[in-house]
């Protein structure tokens, strides 16, 4: 067995939801809960099928975000995984509907970060081990940072 990591190209002004499935349906139904979520959100979905056919399956309402995420997808190249890159919204006004989706097994991240996909490839294919989101701390939040921290959320309205 072999292990690798491969990063996954998030598109300017994008972020990236990434998780584990376990049906072909998810790509319509993924499809359905994100269009009807946040008023003008743009997206774009991949599916790595892990049998049958075991094509990269897409959908998206944003022709270059569903090519993009299909590419990612790709790559991972992980039986079952999915992708969603989101522009126009973000992950906090979709994640939980996504969460519910029956087919949902896994979300290994939501995020803007750079992320890397950590990979085990054996003989019968890839598996996800985990996800690389971001980098890691640099220190201890003290009183600046929690003031910092609650203006941020104060400015994007998530907190009055």
């Amino acid at each position: 067995m072999e292990l690798k990591t491969e990063r996954i190209e998030i598109p300017e002004g994008c972020n990236v939801i990434f998780g584990q499935t376990h049906f072909v349906k998810t790509v319509e139904d993924l499809f359905e809960i994100l269009i009807g979520a946040v008023p003008g959100i743009k997206f774009g979905i991949g599916f790595c099928e892990a049998s049958g056919h075991c094509l990269v399956r897409g959908e998206g309402n944003d022709e270059a975000l569903k090519e993009a995420a299909m590419k990612n997808a790709f790559r991972i190249g992980a039986g079952h995984s999915f992708i969603i890159l989101l522009k126009d919204a973000f992950p906090i006004n979709i994640l939980n509907a996504v969460k519910m989706c029956q087919e949902v097994c896994t979300i290994y991240c939501a995020t803007a970060n750079p992320v890397e996909v950590i990979l085990a490839q054996s003989e019968q294919g890839k598996g996800v081990l985990g996800v690389i989101d971001g980098s890691s701390p640099k220190g201890i939040e003290k009183e600046d940072g929690v003031a910092w921290r609650k203006e941020l959320l104060r400015k994007f309205k998530y907190k009055l």
